[in-house]
């Protein structure tokens, strides 16, 4: 059969990609009664799934186990099941290749197998985040080498994924949807689809719309992360604690918006999206210095981190022969995620000048970095007295912060975790003016 029933088959639904992204996505549609197959390449990854085993924070195995068992969610890596789906989302990854450019082959993929598939009353939904244009001038073009017709054989819409690992605050469904198709009846078919999911859509004019929506979200913060973080360098010049400054500066009731200074940005998205509008704007002939500028201090605030520790241990011990303990190595608290975590860049300078690096993450069992294997190591009040100096990267809620201040010799607080907090070590906070 080469037509499906879209008014049938509408409510069930293949989602591409299972990661951060697609599992909760598909976890969330089964829940509301949806018929959800998930598909994913990664054997091991399906199987877990297949088991009501759950490798994603956000997703508890408990609410796998149910939707599993009420036959509202399956895994498997047969692409083949799409045929009989009434709708396609497209959660796959979309990193940046080493230069910085936009490396789409699980996109083009992702549509050279639909290809094959589809067939007429086709909706297909790309939500991976990705730069203005790939739905049209990549994506369809795909698709239509399948004969079939977009707006009338099948329909196409972009939705940028807005997912934010580890918030408890608001579900996927609370966070509005923004639709843009690539003809008005695509739009009309996924705003039909999409109102009975999530509380708030938002159409806009065209899939580039929307495409460019996810890139400026997570480029204000890419920039505003960065000027805060060099706020933050340039407050220890001045003398200044940049921790008071920027409580009192968020007393202002309007034209202030709060940013806090840290190690880096990581995750996939705010140090990945921004490349891939700047790549766009460079085949236009133009750039964003901003982009570019803000890349710049993101780096800068690394090697500051490496150069204040160095300034921190100086008086009692070289950091070519110190033993320096890193707590969190993930991008954010509280998640199981380290891509593109500052914190692994920390680690690989600080090992590159000498220093014994040791880490403790209560969500990462081991780390290698630069082929180089590090073991999550327990925090004992032996280990704390041992080491120079304690790196506090990522303020898990789990952190043992008394037993740190009680024991460490000396703490070097980026993530202001210690402010109010009294214990025997000496403690240095990013941007605090020491």
């Amino acid at each position: 059969m080469n037509t499906i029933d879209s008014n049938i088959l509408r409510n069930k639904i293949a989602v591409i990609g299972l990661g951060f992204v697609g599992l909760p996505l598909s976890i969330m549609l089964a829940e509301k009664e949806f018929h959800v197959i998930g598909v994913d390449m990664d054997e091991s990854k399906v199987r877990k799934l297949q088991h009501s085993i759950s490798y994603v924070g956000d997703v508890e195995n408990n609410r796998l186990n149910e939707v599993i068992g009420s036959g509202k969610f399956e895994a498997t890596t047969n692409i083949d099941v799409i045929k009989d789906v009434g709708t396609i989302i497209i959660c796959v990854p979309t990193p940046l290749t080493k230069m910085k450019t936009p490396d789409l082959r699980y996109i083009i993929k992702a549509g050279e197998e639909i290809q094959q598939r589809l067939k007429k009353g086709h909706l297909v939904v790309l939500e991976s985040s990705t730069f203005p244009g790939t739905t049209t001038e990549v994506f369809l073009p795909i698709l239509e080498k399948s004969g079939l017709r977009v707006g009338k054989d099948f329909y196409l819409a972009n939705s940028p994924e807005r997912v934010d690992p580890g918030n408890h605050q608001y579900g996927v469904a609370e966070i509005p949807k923004v639709i843009g198709g690539q003809t008005d009846k695509c739009k009309q078919e996924a705003m039909s689809l999409y109102s009975n999911i999530y509380n708030e859509v938002i159409p806009v004019s065209s899939t580039e719309a929307a495409e460019f929506t996810k890139l400026l979200e997570n480029t204000f913060r890419f920039i505003n992360i960065s000027f805060i973080n060099e706020i933050a360098i340039l407050c220890n010049h001045l003398k200044v604690d940049i921790w008071e400054v920027i409580g009192a500066a968020s007393t202002k009731p309007y034209g202030f918006m709060t940013f806090y200074p840290g190690p880096g940005i990581g995750g996939h998205c705010i140090p990945v999206d921004p490349f891939y509008l700047q790549w766009k704007l460079q085949q236009l002939g133009t750039n964003s210095e901003f982009i570019a500028l803000s890349e710049l201090v993101n780096q800068k605030i690394i090697d500051y981190i490496i150069n204040q520790t160095e300034e921190i241990l100086k008086p009692n011990k070289k950091l070519s022969s110190a033993k320096v303990l890193i707590y969190g190595v993930t991008y954010k608290k509280d998640v199981a995620d380290t891509r593109d975590s500052s914190a692994l860049d920390i680690i690989e300078k600080l090992s590159q000048k000498g220093a014994s690096v040791l880490y403790h993450d209560p969500y990462i069992p081991s780390l290698n970095i630069a082929n180089k294997l590090y073991m999550n190591t327990d925090i004992t009040e032996d280990l704390l007295r041992e080491v120079d100096c304690v790196i506090i990267l990522t303020d898990h809620s789990a952190i043992p912060l008394n037993k740190i201040l009680n024991h460490a010799p000396i703490i070097f607080d980026t993530r202001n975790v210690t402010k109010g907090h009294l214990g025997n070590a000496v403690v240095r906070r990013l941007g605090d003016g020491f």
